[in-house]
């Protein structure tokens, strides 16, 4: 696989690379997170280079100068506009002073949208993902507010990001009844490390003909395998912290497996977290994020090569993870086998609890 297999968004006819470049980093201003003008475009150039098409940014990025850069750069290359594929986030406050400079309420996104316009120097975004669920909002007014913003051709497609699935869900139900622009994707985060969205998030979107962009697959560089049992991170140059709580035994233990298969397939550690997650059936897109060339270099080469199924299960069998209710209580539930009965074509039957009795329930 490459940046050029593309893959259809959703349930919609977008089709983006199956890495997506995060731009997060793309300026200075909020420290150790970013990194400078110049290795910010070299990483851009090169992405878009190998046939990448897909961006990820956000209006707060860098408080603002992760569009700025982004829009610079197709002002000099604006044939490239057009077959890149740029998605932006709004509902980040830009102007705390302001109870509506932010959120997702009609005045706030008109204006947001308005403002990342300008910098990313474009007269549409393909992509507008909210950023969070703002609980302060109906959900009517924000689908309303953005099937107009797509119908006035200054957005493409929608999307949440970060939002619970019961709220897709009712997101979905509300632009159906109302035969307004449907959502196509969600963002969420999942990794090895954060695998929580297995119960409800990935089903959901499956369910719903939703793409899926997970962000952080590398938990902050975690699983990148630079840390080590013998070497903490520097709270000057990365983003994990010294206290981090994902650099525990448990994490280093999953490195060493991760490691060791690296080895069976010639990939590094950050290759084999990247590709466990792109690689699954409910993700569309991943996305990547690199401070320097050689970072995306390596990013992408979680493209070439395949994962066995007994290597996926090694590695999972490292990162196991506590189910939400009712999950942790259905997977309990199997058919009982009694005289081959079926029900629904399912052998066995009544339904009961599985090896666990059910005394906890009392």
């Amino acid at each position: 696989m490459s940046l050029t297999n593309y893959i259809t968004l959703g349930n919609s006819g977008l089709r983006v690379s199956p890495l997506c470049l995060g731009t997060m980093t793309f300026g200075n201003e909020w420290g150790v997170v970013g990194t400078n003008l110049e290795e910010s475009l070299d990483v851009l150039s090169a992405y878009l280079d190998r046939g990448g098409n897909f961006l990820d940014t956000a209006n707060v990025y860098t408080k603002g100068h992760s569009e700025k850069i982004i829009g610079d750069y197709f002002s000099e290359h604006p044939s490239k506009r057009d077959r890149t594929v740029i998605a932006t986030k709004c509902c980040g406050n830009m102007h705390p002073s302001d109870p509506n400079g932010g959120g997702s309420g009609r005045k706030a996104i008109m204006h947001q949208v308005e403002d990342s316009l300008r910098r990313l120097q474009t007269d549409y975004i393909d992509l507008l993902w909210i950023h969070f669920w703002d609980r302060h909002t109906p959900l009517s007014e924000t689908m309303s507010t953005l099937n107009d913003l797509v119908r006035s051709g200054k957005v493409r497609h929608i999307g949440f990001s970060d939002h619970p699935a019961w709220v897709c869900v009712e997101a979905q139900n509300i632009a159906k009844a109302n035969y307004w622009e449907p959502l196509i994707a969600i963002q969420i985060e999942y990794s090895l490390l954060q695998r929580t969205a297995e119960d409800d998030l990935l089903p959901m979107a499956q369910h719903m003909g939703l793409g899926i962009t997970p962000w952080s697959p590398l938990r902050g560089g975690v699983l990148s395998g630079k840390y080590t049992r013998d070497s903490r991170p520097s709270p000057e140059d990365t983003r994990a912290a010294v206290d981090s709580p994902f650099l525990i035994e448990s994490t280093y233990a999953l490195l060493d497996v991760i490691k060791e298969i690296g080895k069976e397939v010639d990939a590094t550690p950050a290759q084999i977290a990247l590709n466990w997650v792109q690689s699954n059936d409910a993700v569309s897109s991943t996305i990547i994020g690199a401070k320097r060339l050689s970072q995306l270099e390596d990013n992408l080469g979680a493209l070439d090569f395949t994962l066995s199924d007994e290597q996926r299960s090694r590695i999972e069998a490292m990162c196991p993870y506590d189910k939400h209710f009712p999950h942790n209580f259905l997977d309990k539930i199997i058919p009982s086998i009694q005289n081959g009965t079926t029900i629904n074509g399912i052998e066995g039957a009544p339904w009961a609890l599985g090896p666990a009795d059910d005394s906890e329930r009392y």
